[in-house]
């Protein structure tokens, strides 16, 4: 390799280098307008009274449904305990009726 050719080849890659840094120092310039131009965000905090009205419909609607679904409760076990009973006297009655053959 002759110096001609090295020194071309340096130059090449020197002038790569200088768009390369032209480019960065763009990029950074622009961030730093986009930096200037966005205001920093306001730390507010909303401040929420008290509110009695709320938290009593919030307990009258929890006690509500607590007691439909106590009521349901018994309602599904007083059928359970019918259809048991129910079940009991038709099996009886159906062993009068086989042994009555």
């Amino acid at each position: 390799m002759s110096n001609l050719e090295k020194a071309a080849r340096d130059a090449v890659e020197a002038a790569d280098n200088a768009e390369t840094v032209k480019q960065i120092a763009a990029i950074l310039a622009a961030q730093q307008l986009l930096n200037q131009q966005q205001p920093a965000p306001v730390a507010q905090q909303a401040t929420q009274t008290f509110d009695a009205k709320k938290w009593l419909v919030i307990g009258g609607t929890a006690v509500s449904l607590g007691l439909v679904g106590a009521v349901f409760a018994v309602a599904i076990a007083v059928g359970a305990v019918c259809a048991t009973a129910c079940l009991i006297v038709l099996r009886g009655l159906w062993a009068d009726f086989q042994k009555n053959r």
